[in-house]
Order: structure tokens, then sequence, then C-alpha cells
């Protein structure tokens, strides 16, 4: 397939991911002027917070605080990550300021799994089943499955799309046991193995088992792939993809500390533009929430295009 979306819809998830990994602390008003920032730039999804172990990623050990404080904006999804019980009844107190919605998450590679939440593929299965039940009980919908080290693994290496294929039927399984219905897949780079004959590959042999599922991709730009994966994505027809502005985040399990994050909302979002791919983006105003973020980090962002600027200003000055 090579025909281009008209339409993208980028989930931004810098506010979350991008302040869980790093090292100093950030305080909750910074995070929620970047959430306020995010808002004014056309974005239609943000995810704001991580309901996790303050033990083990200590920089969201304010969530409540950051999701109780931010000013929500009509037409926006916030929404949260939890993996367990008590993440979900912390994030259900906040119903009324949150899109929450279930996700089936698993990881194509055991290793890995193994390493991020300490559960092998029959521990995270179980998991799986078990947390499914709760957000039905709470009537949270359940409706995607969340797919990590779909391309590769810092601890095992190359991961085939065999066993791509094996972790997204485990999900489906889970799903059907507890009857309810999938409609969305994201497929996680989440160590940058990818590169974008494996994106053409992985998708192809997904839509040819499970054409009814809309795909999604989660990128990083650990070696500076990102764009160019994201770019066999839209060729492929992907039309749903996660970002953080900037390039902040980074997955803390990785074994990698330094390595770049997420690729950034406004490079992507830039990517679009320039191939004529809506997004209904301010590309302007991404570009100033990004530089506020640099701001309350103290250091730069990997984002080229906070360097290098849009190209609007010099199309008028050429004009």
């Amino acid at each position: 397939m090579s025909d281009l979306p008209e339409r993208v819809e980028i989930a931004e998830e810098g506010p979350r991911e991008g302040f869980q990994i790093e090292k100093n602390p950030i305080a909750s008003a910074d995070k929620i002027a970047l959430i306020d920032a995010l808002s004014a730039t056309g974005l239609r999804h943000i995810q704001v917070a991580s309901f996790v172990s303050p033990k083990l990623v200590p920089g969201w050990a304010d969530a409540e605080a950051v999701v109780g404080g931010f000013t929500p904006k009509p037409g926006i999804h916030y929404t949260g990550l939890w993996f367990n019980a008590t993440g979900l009844d912390r994030a259900l107190a906040f119903k009324d300021r949150l899109h929450l919605f279930g996700s089936i998450s698993l990881a194509a590679s055991e290793a890995f799994s193994l390493k991020n939440l300490n559960r092998d593929r029959a521990g995270q299965i179980e998991a799986m089943r078990k947390q499914t039940a709760a957000h039905i009980a709470a009537g949270v919908p359940v409706t995607r499955i969340g797919l990590q080290a779909a391309f590769g693994c810092n601890y095992a290496g190359n991961v085939t799309p065999a066993q791509v294929m094996a972790a997204v039927a485990d999900g489906l399984a889970i799903a059907a046991e507890a009857g309810v219905t999938i409609r969305d897949l994201t497929l996680a780079d989440t160590m940058g193995w990818a590169n974008p004959r494996q994106i053409e590959a992985v998708i192809g042999e997904v839509r040819s088992r499970w054409p009814e599922l809309r795909l999604a991709l989660h990128l990083h730009d650990t070696r500076g792939l990102g764009i160019a994966n994201a770019m066999a994505g839209l060729r492929m027809g992907v039309s749903r993809f996660d970002a953080a502005v900037g390039g902040l985040g980074g997955c803390p399990f990785a074994g990698q500390p330094g390595a770049p994050g997420n690729i950034a909302t406004e490079e992507l979002a830039l990517l679009c533009a320039e191939l004529g791919i809506e997004t209904g983006i301010d590309l302007e105003a991404l570009v100033e929430a990004g530089r506020l973020a640099e701001r309350i980090l103290d250091r730069r962002l990997p984002s080229a295009v906070l360097r290098g600027g849009t190209l609007a200003r010099f199309r008028a000055q050429a004009a």
C-alpha cells in the first residue's frame, strides 16, 4: 500500500512519558503549564499522567495534583496510564476530567516484560485478564491492545513478525474470553529497533490476518530512524500515531539511559503538513510548547524543528 492518509490523529504523550524519565524533580505547576500549552495547539489527544508506583516512577508521585490542576479544554481527550487495580482506582477518581479507556497491554518480548513489570508471558496474560475484568466492573471500555517491544528488544534482540502475531493473538484471546471487542492495536517500538522495511513487514502481516483492526504506531527515535519509520507507516496508510513534544521521554526500563525518546510531535506534524496531510495542529503553537518544555527542563530537547523552526516564515519571506 502506498496511499497516504488524508488525515492523521496524533496522540500527545510528552507530559506523561517525558516527565517520568527525568532524574530531577519537575514541579507540578510546570507539568500543568505544559499540558495547558499543549491544549492550545489543536491536539485532540493528550496523555497527562501516569498512575503508577511513586517508588518505581517517582516522577509521577504527583499525578493527582497534576490531573486535578490543569485546565481541560472542550473537545480534547485527556488520558492517563496505569498498570494495575490501584492505578485504575486512582484514575477513576478523575473520571470527570479524563477520558478513561482500558488497554490490554502486552509485550512481544518476554525479556522486556520481565524487566518492565517483572512478569513472564503467562504472568502478563493473567494480569491482563484480571485488569480487563476490573475495567469491565468499573464501566471502563476495553477496546485496544497495546503491544510493546514490537520491533526489537535491548534484552532479547530481534523480534520477529511471528512473535508479534503471537502476542496480538494472546491479547485477542483475553478480549474474547472477557466478551469485549478490540478495535485498535498500537504497535510500539519501545526501544528504537525498527526500520522502515520492518515497519512495512509487520504492518503487512498484521493486516493480512486482522484487517478489521485500526493500527497505530508508537515510535521512539533512539537511533534516529523515528521519522523515517513514521513515513513508512504513512505509506502503509497508518493514520494514528503517538508522539511527544520536543522528543520528550524514553522508556525507563529499556536499559539505555540518555537515549532520545519518542518521535517529536512537531517533527511528525511538520512531515504531515509538507505531505498535505491534515492534523488539525497549529504547528507554530506546538513549537512554542516544545520550547516551554525546554525551559522547564533547562536543556535542549532532541527535536530538529525546535532548532530550525517551521517553513512558514521562510515561505512568507520568499513570497
